[in-house]
């Protein structure tokens, strides 16, 4: 099954980034030529996913350098930095966004005579090996679901979310056109709302049946036995198997080892931050208050409250049952068996 969507585009000399605060009321493609404000655009959710901040940034080095070496062609190399450093200040949590900054940092440094070239063509290799990436992922997972059943997923992690296909929506593509798969259900993912507006949408214009549902009902959906697995994706994989994901992944781990319902994550290698020993050590982004006092600018909280609001949790490696990457899958996850997995040519 293939997927309609490409949210990120190279045209020309323009970056297209598909606008997804507006959907899934409007599709509407925003132009960039600019690094700052692609910063911007990744800061402010215009693009989210950690595959997707990833090549997205690749792009945006690419029109950092058409700038500087406009600007001050012999010394190019040294100016940019700072435009790199924006981008890797947007969004911290996301490992995907410093991993594809680093390709790009040693492109600037061994590049050619035609240092825009090798930029692009390294932007764009990073782009096409992570749709390529989702359907290696999309297989392995699906051969793990051994009986047509129900899944349950949270935020979004399909097309719009990477390069395309998508991670954890990738299995599920995959798995659907296998029919191994009978139901999707889909957390409505607050406060940004990501599963109602973004993975709803996705998966319906693709034609895949899917139920919404507030995140309060996830684990009576689970004692109705309505779901065996649980596949989400991630921003951070730590060393040990631990992972960060979307705020409430956590909980739908519990959850799940609660009542027997197995759970996947699935994520390309380039989130694995073997740096980091366990979850504890993932920086957490703390967004605005105003994100869960306020849907589209409505006030929906009393005068006076104050709001929390971590954009991340860390679900332990002990309530996984699998990870997977493009390399492969890694049951029960730990630091000798993360450690093998990223070993594999």
């Amino acid at each position: 099954m293939q997927d309609s969507i490409r949210a990120i585009q190279w045209d020309g000399d323009v970056l297209k980034l598909l606008d997804q605060r507006l959907l899934p009321h409007q599709e509407i493609y925003i132009e960039y030529r600019d690094v700052g404000a692609i910063a911007e655009a990744i800061q402010d959710m215009v693009v989210r996913g950690a595959p997707a901040i990833g090549i997205t940034a690749a792009y945006g080095v690419v029109l950092a350098a058409k700038h500087h070496l406009e600007k001050s062609p012999d010394n190019w190399r040294t100016t940019i930095q700072a435009d790199l450093d924006t981008l890797a200040r947007s969004r911290p949590t996301a490992v995907n966004l410093m991993w594809a900054i680093e390709r790009m940092r040693r492109v600037i440094t061994q590049a050619s005579a035609e240092p825009l070239n090798d930029l692009l063509r390294e932007a764009k290799r990073i782009h096409e090996d992570d749709i390529a990436a989702n359907k290696a992922m999309g297989e392995f997972g699906a051969q793990l679901i051994e009986t047509p059943c129900g899944v349950l997923t949270h935020c979004n992690t399909g097309s719009l979310a990477t390069g395309g296909y998508g991670t954890a929506l990738g299995v599920i593509r995959s798995a659907y056109a296998a029919d191994k798969i009978t139901a999707v259900y889909a957390d409505e993912t607050r406060p940004w709302l990501q599963g109602a507006r973004l993975t709803a949408w996705e998966l319906a214009k693709d034609q895949i049946p899917v139920t919404l549902i507030v995140e309060g009902a996830a684990s009576h959906l689970m004692k109705q036995g309505k779901v065996a697995w649980v596949i989400v994706g991630s921003d951070r994989i730590a060393a040990n198997g631990d992972v960060a994901n979307k705020i409430g992944t956590y909980q739908l781990a519990v959850s799940a080892k609660y009542h027997d319902v197995k759970f996947m994550v699935v994520a390309p290698t380039s989130t694995v931050d073997l740096n980091i020993a366990g979850g504890d050590d993932i920086p957490i982004e703390a967004r605005s208050p105003q994100e869960v006092l306020n849907i589209s600018g409505q006030a929906i909280a009393a005068n006076g409250a104050q709001a929390w609001n971590p954009a991340f949790d860390v679900t332990p490696a002990a309530l996984i049952d699998a990870i997977v990457t493009e390399k492969g899958v890694v049951l029960q996850p730990t630091t000798g068996k993360m450690l093998a997995m990223m070993e594999k040519s």
